[in-house]
């Protein structure tokens, strides 16, 4: 009997991509394809499900993360593959937190997709080693410290520098230091810029933890 396996995916294009590559397969078949995470959990309740492909930053603003992790909780046998295009690195963190079983880059893949499927259902866990590296003004993705980054996703978030700074337990002065080096790495001209920037080039996504 052919594997069962759920799309999760708000974009159609990457959606359609993976029904193709699954009706390609006879050792797997699409049990249900959709364009939200917000239902995912129900259908897996209702349908049988061997393996989800699920995104992670949704339209309607529901993470697959958060999908994820109640699926896994009350559904431990169904693997699920994370797809994603944006290489913040939170998602690959909280993906291992939450105990999902392979992790898979759209864009920057070091394997097929269909590889990675069977791999993941023999038992095997399969995960790259680090988010793709990506530009931000002047500077690479791998430039920045793993506190700069933090800032920086507080900062995409709105929130000022007395707030990073209790939310961090860290001192005023640290946190502005740490903007300033953000902001000389990159060479944008404010915060704002160097938030929107961080937001679009994917590095970091608000939110999301």
């Amino acid at each position: 009997m052919a594997c069962q396996v759920m799309i999760v995916d708000d974009q159609t294009v990457p959606r359609q991509l993976f029904e193709r590559i699954i009706s390609l397969s006879d050792r797997y078949e699409v049990a249900l394809s959709l364009d939200t995470a917000k239902v995912a959990y129900a259908w897996c309740a209702k349908k049988e499900v061997d393996l989800i492909l699920m995104d992670v930053v949704m339209n309607d603003g529901y993470s697959g993360l958060e999908a994820a992790a109640r699926i896994k909780a009350s559904f431990p046998k169904v693997k699920i593959i994370i797809v994603t295009s944006m290489p913040d690195a939170v998602f690959l963190r909280r993906a291992r937190e939450i105990g999902v079983d392979s992790f898979w880059y759209k864009e920057a893949q070091a394997a097929p997709m269909l590889e990675v499927m069977d791999r993941t259902m023999a038992g095997e866990r399969v995960w790259p080693d680090g988010p793709p590296v990506t530009r931000l003004g002047f500077a690479l993705s791998t430039e920045f410290t793993e506190r700069e980054l933090e800032v920086l996703r507080r900062l995409a978030e709105g929130y000022t520098d007395r707030e990073i700074a209790e939310q961090m337990c860290l001192g005023v002065t640290t946190i502005r230091y740490h903007v300033t080096n953000l902001m000389n790495k990159t060479g944008m001209s404010s915060r704002t810029e160097l938030a929107v920037s961080a937001v679009r080039s994917g590095i970091t996504i608000p939110g999301i933890r």
